[in-house]
Order: C-alpha cells, then sequence, then structure tokens
C-alpha cells in the first residue's frame, strides 16, 4: 500500500512537503518508514538487538530524515 503524508507525518511528526514527497516517491511501506527512524534516531539499540543492517530502501529513507550534520565554520 503507497503511503500517503498522513502516514509521513504521523511517523515523522510536522516536516516539510518536498521530504514528504520524495518519502512517499521511494515506494516505502509505512513500516519502512518506522524502521528507518528507528535507525536514524536510535541505531544503538537496534544494534544491541543483534538486528541486521537496513536494506536499500530503508537505507534511503534514513538518508532523507537524519539531520544534516552541522560543520563548524573554522575561519
Amino acid at each position: 500500500m503507497t503511503m500517503t503524508r498522513k502516514d509521513v507525518v504521523s511517523v515523522l511528526g510536522p516536516v516539510d512537503e518536498a521530504t514528504i514527497t520524495e518519502i512517499i516517491s521511494t515506494g516505502a511501506s509505512v513500516e519502512e518508514l518506522r524502521e528507518a527512524w528507528a535507525w536514524a534516531f536510535g541505531d544503538e539499540a537496534l544494534m544491541s538487538e543483534g538486528r541486521p543492517l537496513p536494506g536499500t530502501r530503508v537505507a534511503s529513507l534514513i538518508d532523507l530524515i537524519e539531520p544534516e550534520e552541522e560543520t563548524a565554520d573554522r575561519s
């Protein structure tokens, strides 16, 4: 079943429309989005459980939802 905007917001909370569109366009399921969220924001716990690393689609979702690392300005 294709994810809807409502599905994405129910997992991630408020996010911008571009991100919602990108997530829906992956063809992922709500379960895959939940798994991606768990890996992105709690990967230590999943690793401790001995869970296998995420598959390709879940990894793509992780890339979309993980906050971008800020680089320090060293000027």
